[in-house]
């Protein structure tokens, strides 16, 4: 059973990691998948990517833009409006860290993490709002994470900006529920990515996972699974939320 037959998603942050978990999920249910890489490199992978999904029958394309840019985002939804004729749902994973304790953190890590993590969030909703509100229907999915619940030592513009997430989804869950679109937002906690590779090294995998309940880091996979019942319609009476795919981490 195909759960997304013949909708249309907006990825960011879908070349890698998460972000492809989610594209490749999506197209394997029927969904067409318009998708974000930011950087040059990532060019070649992101092409491989689309024709990965046009595999399974169903259209996709690769953008390159900064989803902490408004002008960029503004540019991505007019370009994939005219690509795909609609969106249904978007899902704002692009995200970065610069982990540092405060007292050495510089203005420009801050800055670089709030763009990404956040602005981001603010820039694709306003965006992707105007042909949701249009159609009477839409899911917005906004990546948040645990460390934006719980805080940690080092992280502290990485919790602000996932904190902020957490705030902006029940905020605007408020104010677009009564034409029928929802917005909720994913707390993943340690999930096997680039951006957790550096934990492998050393004890430091192995003290993390003392603490997480089920023993083990999530894959990308797991938290494809929970963007796609939140983009389907088995999640219709859902918004405003919080989903913990933590393993049982902040329990």
């Amino acid at each position: 059973m195909k759960l997304l037959e013949n909708k249309v998603a907006l990825i960011t942050g879908g070349s890698r990691g998460i972000g492809e978990a989610i594209v490749l999920k999506y197209a394997e249910h029927g969904c067409h998948v318009a998708f974000t890489y930011i950087s040059e490199n990532s060019a070649v992978r992101s092409e491989e990517l689309v024709q990965k999904c046009k595999s399974m029958g169903v259209e996709a394309k690769a953008y390159q833009s900064n989803a902490g840019s408004f002008a960029d985002c503004e540019q991505l939804v007019n370009d994939v409006m005219q690509d795909f004729k609609a969106i249904d749902i978007c899902v704002n994973n692009a995200g970065i860290s610069r982990d540092n304790l405060l007292l050495r953190m510089t203005e420009q890590q801050w800055d670089e993490v709030m763009a990404i993590n956040l602005k981001s969030v603010f820039n694709m909703t306003k965006q992707v709002m105007k042909p949701m509100m249009k159609a009477r229907s839409g899911s917005i999915i906004n990546m948040s994470s645990v460390i934006g619940e719980m805080g940690n030592a080092g992280q502290s513009s990485y919790a602000a900006s996932k904190a902020g997430v957490i705030g902006f989804t029940k905020s605007v869950a408020k104010e677009i529920g009564s034409r029928n679109i929802r917005c909720n937002a994913i707390a993943p906690g340690f999930v096997e990515t680039d951006m957790t590779a550096y934990l492998k090294e050393g004890e430091g995998a192995e003290k993390y996972k003392a603490g997480i309940p089920l023993g083990r880091f999530a894959s990308a996979e797991d938290i494809a699974n929970t963007c796609l019942f939140l983009g389907s319609d088995m999640g219709n009476y859902i918004t405003g939320q919080v989903i913990s795919v933590c393993g049982g981490l902040c329990i």
